[in-house]
């Protein structure tokens, strides 16, 4: 007897022989060793012994395969019995139920010689291990999966928002954060970061704004995360949350009605190319002079009820479905587009093409583009309430709107601002976008080089305050100055 106890004290000795293996098992509990692996090749070399750790349906999560009496350790497993002992054919066998949040596992411990009091101790504390660590990391999972889950949901609202169904976005967001879409008109924000900072960027927007916000990660760029609030107080916060971040900007729209979501997320992205220049990292997006605004509001109404006529025989949620995803694929490309929508980019082109057809146009002509967006645009704005109400006015065409007093006076200011350069960037401009916006076609209609395109349409950018190479409203705004003052032929519009 006295022989038998003292083999299991020569053979147990990373238990017995260390008073410190207690203070070796729990090292495993610290943040940076939680490995329920390491533990039990931990066990393993303590006790010296073969150590498996299978789950409840008995596949092996750690240690070695082990040769069990299988209605046994389902019994262990299902909790009948919490732990069992068995001797024979030269082993020593344990077997220790180890319990966590979604089911049970089975400890088994094989040696040569039998477990003494220490080397049980070890066994023991162990499995107590093993399952603090699993209860810790299904809790992680959990938490991890249930902020995927919201974050699923606010894209998901988003996405809703952009194609103005309002209604919809209400009801998915009143069930997790009530209120938050409750106010008529919001502003949008878009912070701009390393991407591989973006997932505690958003997490700290959505502390900084006490979740009363809709707070996305941009599935368009990897480093933008989106922020959309009816708040006043929502800018004030994301500009203290940029102060503490540096190599973060953000830029933000002025207020819009919740349809005008894809419009506000528009201007978000243009301030956020001025915020890049700024000294505070921030901008808000500027209302300028537009020439929509110049015009006599009852003939444009007019005008572009008439443009998209042909798209009033849809039924509603297919029409709305179009137009948004139109207004988003002119200001922003096809992939960028398809990603905030969440559907395939060749959905975004088989919708636009659908529209581009109805309305007899061509989207590769960029005056075509720019009198779309000014028609899709104007529509928005009566929906919103902007437009004057009353009777239609006299039929008139885009050049007899453009050719106003205070839309040519606008136009002329504002490509003035290039004359002075010695290089002719306006011609350079003009000719870039007679051909389609194509760097390669305007160089070979200029006689130079495509870079030379380029840096001439860079150049333009700071004077005119507005971004051109990236497309979008900024560019149409140019596009239409130049239709004002005749610089460009007018697009082919069928509707007219």
């Amino acid at each position: 007897m006295t022989g038998g106890q003292d083999a299991v004290r020569g053979t147990a000795t990373g238990a017995a022989e260390r008073p410190g293996w207690a203070r070796e098992l729990l090292e495993h509990l610290r943040p940076a060793g939680r490995d329920v692996r390491r533990v039990v090749d931990w066990l393993a070399g303590a006790v010296r012994a073969e150590v498996a750790l299978r789950d409840g349906a008995g596949d092996l999560l750690a240690g070695t395969p082990l040769p069990l009496d299988e209605p046994f350790a389902a019994d262990v497993a299902s909790g009948r019995i919490a732990s069992a002992a068995w001797d024979g054919d030269g082993r020593h066998l344990r077997l220790v139920r180890v319990g966590h949040p979604s089911g049970a596992c089975v400890l088994a411990v094989s040696r040569a010689t039998p477990f003494g009091r220490d080397a049980s101790d070890v066994v023991t504390h162990t499995a107590q291990v093993i399952e603090l660590l699993l209860t810790a990391h299904e809790t992680r999972a959990a938490g991890v999966r249930l902020r995927r889950a919201a974050a699923d949901l606010r894209l998901a609202i988003l996405q809703l928002l952009m194609v103005e169904d309002t209604v919809s976005a209400r009801r998915v967001a009143a069930g997790l954060w009530p209120g938050l879409l409750d106010a008529d008109t919001a502003c949008v924000y878009v912070l701009e970061s390393d991407p591989a900072v973006r997932d505690r960027l958003a997490a700290e927007c959505i502390d900084r704004t006490r979740e009363q916000a809709l707070v996305v990660r941009c599935p368009a760029v990897d480093g933008h995360v989106i922020v959309l609030s009816p708040r006043e107080a929502t800018a004030g916060d994301l500009r203290s949350l940029v102060e503490h971040h540096p190599g973060t900007f953000v830029g933000g729209s002025v207020r819009q009605s919740l349809a005008r979501t894809a419009t506000a997320y528009g201007q978000a992205v243009s301030a956020l190319a001025v915020a890049r220049f700024r000294p505070d990292r921030t901008a808000v997006y500027a209302e300028r002079t537009h020439p929509g605004l110049l015009t006599d509001p009852a003939a444009l109404r007019t005008w572009a009820a008439r443009v998209l006529r042909p798209l009033d025989a849809l039924p509603h949620h297919t029409r709305a479905e179009l137009l948004a995803t139109t207004r988003l694929g002119l200001e922003f490309t096809a992939v960028a587009t398809a990603k905030i929508l969440g559907v395939s980019r060749n959905t975004v082109r088989a919708r636009m093409d659908r529209v581009e057809s109805m309305l007899g146009v061509d989207f590769g002509d960029v005056t075509v583009r720019a009198a779309v967006h000014l028609a899709l645009h104007t529509q928005i704005d009566l929906l919103d309430g902007q437009g004057p109400a009353g009777s239609r006015a006299s039929a008139r065409r885009l050049a007899e709107l453009l050719s106003g007093p205070a839309v040519s006076a606008w136009a002329r200011e504002l490509l003035g601002r290039l004359d002075d350069d010695p290089r002719d960037v306006r011609r350079t401009l003009r000719t870039w976008i007679a051909a389609g916006a194509n760097a390669e076609r305007a160089a070979q209609a200029l006689g130079v080089h495509a870079q030379t395109v380029r840096e001439h349409v860079r150049s333009a950018e700071p004077a005119l305050e507005r971004q051109l190479l990236a497309g979008g409203s900024d560019l149409y705004e140019v596009v239409l100055a130049h239709l004002a003052v005749g610089d460009l032929e007018q697009p082919l519009l069928t509707g007219e």
